[in-house]
C-alpha cells in the first residue's frame, strides 16, 4: 500500500476522497477534516511551506502510519496559501479491515502532522493585525503519546 499524500491550494472534495477509500473493500474508513476556525476575529489563515521539504515530511509520517497498522489505503491532503474561516485545510482518510487500525492510524496522522509537518501559519485578524501561530503544548503532548506505541 502506497500512501496518497498531496499538497495543494484547491478545496478538498471529502466525498471523492472517502469514496476512493471505501472502494478498497475494507471494513472500516476513519477520517478527519480540519476546518479553519473563525474565532477571535480571524479573517484568514495563511500557510507557508517549502514544497519539497513539506511533502517529504508528510510522506514520511504517512509511511510510518502504514508501517504501524495494517492499512488498505491512506490519504492525506493538506492545503497551503491563504484560507478563510470555514474552508477545509486538511483531510486524512484511512481504510483498514478493522476499525481499530483505521482509527488509531488516523489519530496518529493528525497528531504527527500537526507537530511535525513544516508549515508556518499566520493568522490575519479584522482590523489588520496578523501574528504567527506558535506551537501549542497540547499538540506536542498529543503527538508524544505515539512515541512508544505501535
Amino acid at each position: 500500500m502506497i500512501p496518497d499524500v498531496r499538497l495543494g491550494t484547491t478545496d478538498i472534495d471529502v466525498a471523492v476522497e472517502l469514496a476512493a477509500l471505501e472502494g478498497l473493500g475494507g471494513g472500516a474508513v476513519a477520517s478527519f477534516t480540519g476546518i479553519v476556525r473563525g474565532d477571535d476575529a480571524l479573517i484568514a489563515l495563511e500557510l507557508e511551506h517549502y514544497p519539497e521539504m513539506t511533502l517529504a515530511a508528510m510522506t514520511g509520517i504517512a509511511e510510518q502510519a502504514a508501517a504501524r497498522w495494517p492499512l488498505l489505503g491512506l490519504t492525506v491532503v493538506h492545503r497551503h496559501g491563504r484560507l478563510a474561516p470555514g474552508e477545509r485545510i486538511v483531510f486524512i482518510g484511512v481504510a483498514a479491515s478493522r476499525r481499530g487500525a483505521a482509527i488509531k492510524a488516523m489519530q496518529f496522522l493528525i497528531d504527527w502532522l500537526k507537530t511535525r509537518a513544516p508549515f508556518w501559519k499566520r493568522e490575519h485578524r479584522a482590523g489588520g493585525g496578523a501574528s504567527w501561530v506558535e506551537p501549542r503544548e497540547a499538540d506536542s503532548q498529543a503527538a508524544a503519546r505515539w512515541e512508544s506505541r505501535a
